[in-house]
């Protein structure tokens, strides 16, 4: 049986590439979900990949992930620095749970450095760029113990 991930996007990232390409890079949305695409067939993982700006819809797709996915992915953009409502909604989901930062947040400003929401997240990435993403999906496989014997022994990662 496949590895269902779920990956969950919060509001603006559909203007990557525009949007603050200085801090963001130029790579879009869409350039991201069909790279995790491309991964995803190499992992033997289900994705689901979602982006809104509104931050019900968010806490609705993490709700739905309970019980029909083993991962959830999230970037929850500037939900990250406001949301106890994200924050409950991920303390449901009994999976492993990444939260996935395109800019490294703790060199940014003020506003932008404390993510409030990494508090029910199993693991934060940050400052990797789209790649982020990539990472996310490997350690999410790892976490679970359902990486592909065909994958090479060294992502295989670790026993904690």
């Amino acid at each position: 049986m496949a590895t269902r991930i779920m990956i969950l996007n919060g509001p603006n990232l559909n203007f990557l590439g525009v949007r603050e390409p200085h801090i963001y890079g130029k790579t879009t949305l869409r350039e991201i979900e069909a790279s995790c695409e491309q991964v995803a067939q190499l992992l033997d993982v289900s994705l689901s990949f979602h982006q809104t700006n509104i931050e019900g819809e968010l806490v609705g797709l993490i709700q739905q992930a309970h019980g029909s996915m083993d991962a959830i992915i999230m970037n929850p953009a500037a939900f990250s620095f406001t949301s106890v409502a994200l924050i409950d909604a991920l303390k449901i989901f009994d999976g492993p749970k990444f939260e996935v930062h395109i800019s490294n947040i703790h060199a940014r400003d003020e506003l932008h450095r404390h993510s409030i929401t990494s508090t029910a997240s199993t693991a934060v990435i940050c400052g990797l760029g789209p790649y982020g993403y990539i990472a996310a999906m490997l350690a999410a496989v790892q976490r679970l113990g359902r990486m592909p014997a065909a994958i090479p022994a060294a992502l295989h990662g670790f026993e904690a």
